[in-house]
């Protein structure tokens, strides 16, 4: 699937057909006569959600799912398997294996359309994943409209979508990412550690856009209305972001909590992916702890789909409560 797919008309008459139409239109074969084509080969579009933050509108696409083994190997992993076990039994989940969600969004702010995050891209789709483009697509939005792209932090599956066949997949978007997260993944030193894997990832997609990258830290400002966090733990350099319009609040908490009971009712587990596990559990604690006493939403992006909620305090943790329809009115 390419980037430069689909053209708003297309996208229109395709998307009144939805769910009933055939697979030939789906695969974009009755879509020739079109100057420009979106190869969809699944029958199922990607989720989507659209919900108004004040001024803002927001989309979160889900690039992918995909289950993800024993929890208890990625979560809790300083906890025993019958601890782990017993508070996914207790939250009626299996305890055997866990479904991992990856969901990028975007922000239309009236004047520019900001995306954070871009999901596996081409990895991904032997999977089922790399949905983002097809996501945006459903609702209208082209990859030439995307004019700022955020990147919370450089792991593969938030990275993965800013190439296709080897060109920008956002053409004519301006970059923001982290400083010191950015630094670390091309710094020499990674080569010949378990970092070096990733590092291979940054260097291909990530460093041939420094040259329109804004790199920013605690405070920097993406747009009006929309300021950076550091988040360190999970990786060096990790930024969340502060999303205010109109006197709406919203947070993009990125991968803070990546399970919304193993991560958040017991925010001192370690988690594998975690790279500084110690630092990791006090950064959720702290944003949660913000997130529960200011009694915002955030929008976490391993969180179940659509990925947004909100927090309580709850014994040594937190509960999460999915969003209704609290931005509906």
């Amino acid at each position: 699937m390419t980037a430069s797919g689909i053209n708003r008309r297309t996208l229109m008459g395709t998307a009144a057909i939805g769910a009933l139409a055939a697979p030939a239109i789906l695969t974009g074969q009755a879509l020739a006569q079109e100057k420009k084509t979106l190869a969809i080969d699944r029958v199922t579009p990607p989720d989507i959600h659209k919900f108004k933050l004040g001024g803002f509108q927001v989309l979160v696409i889900k690039d992918g799912a995909r289950a993800s083994g024993v929890p208890g190997e990625t979560f809790g992993t300083n906890q025993t398997p019958e601890t782990v076990g017993g508070l996914l039994a207790q939250n009626f989940l299996p305890t055997d294996q866990f479904v991992n969600s990856f969901s990028p969004t975007l922000i239309d702010t009236g004047s520019e359309v900001i995306l954070f995050d871009t999901g596996f891209g081409p990895a991904g789709r032997a999977m089922g994943a790399g949905r983002l483009i097809e996501g945006m697509a459903a609702a209208g939005y082209m990859p030439e409209d995307v004019t700022t792209v955020v990147i919370t932090h450089m792991h593969g599956d938030h990275i993965g979508g800013l190439m296709e066949d080897g060109k920008p997949a956002f053409p004519k978007a301006r970059y923001v990412a982290g400083q010191t997260e950015y630094d670390f993944w091309t710094d020499g030193a990674r080569a010949g550690t378990p970092a070096e894997g990733n590092q291979k990832a940054v260097l291909a997609s990530v460093k041939p856009l420094a040259d329109k990258m804004k790199f920013i830290g605690e405070g920097g400002e993406v747009t009006s209305g929309i300021t950076a966090m550091l988040a360190p733990g999970h990786t060096p350099g990790m930024l969340i972001f502060n999303v205010e319009s109109q006197g709406k609040r919203l947070i993009l908490t990125a991968d803070t909590a990546n399970h919304f009971v193993l991560s958040l009712q017991r925010p001192d587990w370690e988690v594998k992916f975690d790279m500084d596990k110690a630092k990791a559990a006090a950064t959720r604690k702290k944003v949660f702890d913000m997130i529960a006493t200011d009694k915002v939403a955030f929008l976490g992006y391993h969180m179940p789909f659509p990925a947004v909620g909100y927090v309580e305090k709850q014994d040594a943790g937190y509960r999460f409560v999915p969003k209704s329809y609290q931005f509906d009115i």
